[in-house]
């Protein structure tokens, strides 16, 4: 079992209509056709969605995604058409809601890696290869790689694991020509998200993105380069051969699996509430993120 602890009830706004309720995000649709995303402070881990928040999470990631779009601007275009409040909009959704482009979305997590760790650690140290791709010997977790490699993976609901897939799967599924575009696009976002973040001291190790078409034109979707959707490392404290210190949510899974919280990850029961400290931890983590990538102070 897994998925969400609670599942909460969507608020109704009048002129929108509730299309899905995500691990983090709530999806409406207005009047005019456009998506309305609304990030709240939800926060999952082993395909969990906890019942503890993390306070201004929403708006973190939603805030750091704008920075990031205009870094981006000239690589690629983006979905987001506005930032303003629809009217009846309950005004806690301030800063944390995006009204976007309703794009033909495409069904594959774009992943980028730049760094072994994670589920490709675990292939390579089975096969030495990532998603089939074959890499060296003698890597490690925490080894950057020889260049960054597009290993993509199948889009998951919520409560089960994305599922990493070969190149040739992904071309078989969407079509050559949409694979390559989609392999072109996910190693370019990559590679200046990777530039700007070691120019403030942090290392991009991996990131997934989501595409989708306006008509013919490939355009970047959902959030992009965040704590919830990248491992990003200190600079400074990096060391392969152990697992990295990071600016994610790496407090909630290590207390999740200690002793303390008295949960047992195999087992079908749901994971506990977190204690404040982690909580406050957690938050301090994606504040920090964002403040050392946007040189900005959070407010």
């Amino acid at each position: 079992m897994s998925g969400f602890v609670e599942k909460p009830e969507p608020i109704q706004v009048p002129g929108l209509v509730h299309l899905h309720t995500g691990k983090v995000r709530e999806l409406y649709q207005n009047e005019a056709g456009d998506l309305v995303m609304v990030a709240s402070d939800r926060i999952s881990a082993f395909d969990w969605v906890l019942p503890t928040e993390i306070p201004d999470k929403g708006r973190v990631l939603t805030q750091l995604s704008l920075w990031w779009f205009d870094q981006l601007a000239d690589l690629i275009p983006n979905h987001v058409l506005s930032t303003e409040l629809p009217a009846g909009a309950p005004a806690d959704w301030e800063g944390r809601t995006l009204v976007c482009k309703s794009l033909q979305m495409v069904p594959v997590e774009c992943v980028a890696r730049g760094y072994l760790t994670g589920s490709g650690l675990v292939e390579y140290n089975e096969s030495r290869t990532v998603c089939g791709l074959a890499l060296p010997e003698g890597l490690v977790d925490g080894s950057e790689l020889p260049a960054p490699i597009f290993t993509p993976a199948t889009k998951a609901a919520v409560g089960e694991h994305d599922e990493n897939v070969s190149y040739e799967e992904v071309a078989r599924q969407v079509g050559a020509d949409t694979a390559a575009r989609l392999r072109q696009a996910t190693l370019a976002v990559y590679s200046r998200g990777r530039d700007i973040a070691r120019e403030r001291g942090i290392i991009l190790a991996d990131t997934k993105f989501e595409f989708g078409f306006d008509g013919d034109s490939l355009v970047l979707a959902d959030e992009v380069l965040t704590a919830d959707s990248s491992r990003f490392w200190p600079a400074d404290e990096w060391q392969p051969g152990r697992a990295q210190p990071s600016y994610d949510k790496q407090y909630v899974r290590d207390w999740l699996t200690s002793a303390e919280s008295g949960w047992d990850r195999k087992s079908e029961q749901p994971p506990p509430a977190l204690p404040q400290q982690v909580v406050d931890a957690t938050r301090a983590k994606y504040v920090e993120a964002y403040e050392r990538l946007t040189g900005t102070t959070w407010s």
